[in-house]
């Protein structure tokens, strides 16, 4: 679970860095400054690094046994800017926490 966890937590990290730099920098230079080596480079990463936070994210949603709804709010949330840092926050306090905390207890009951 733990694996996952930070899987997850990284492609969401890098998810959302490279959208706020695509949309805040990328689309106002390529549209005021013509440049579109931003929108082409960055634009392109992040387009294929978000195909894997997908699959991450899906990942943890079923380990975790999420509903559909939340299940959707999560996948959808490299495509708005700095929304996966505040989805990766709901996460943590909602299911991953919880879950982490679960699991523990039994972890050391085997090992003991």
């Amino acid at each position: 679970m733990q694996a996952a966890v930070l899987r997850y937590r990284v492609m969401a990290f890098i998810t959302g860095v490279l959208i706020i730099v695509v949309v805040f920098a990328g689309i106002p230079l390529q549209i005021w400054g013509h440049n579109t080596v931003i929108t082409d480079q960055v634009a392109t990463v992040h387009g294929v690094l978000y195909m894997v936070y997908i699959v991450f994210a899906f990942l943890l949603a079923t380990k975790l046994h999420m509903k559909a709804k939340p299940t959707v709010v999560l996948l959808l949330a490299g495509t708005v800017p700095v929304m996966t840092f505040v989805v990766e926050r709901w996460m943590t306090r909602t299911y991953i926490n919880p879950a982490l905390g679960a699991a523990q207890p039994a972890a050391q009951t085997v090992s003991s």
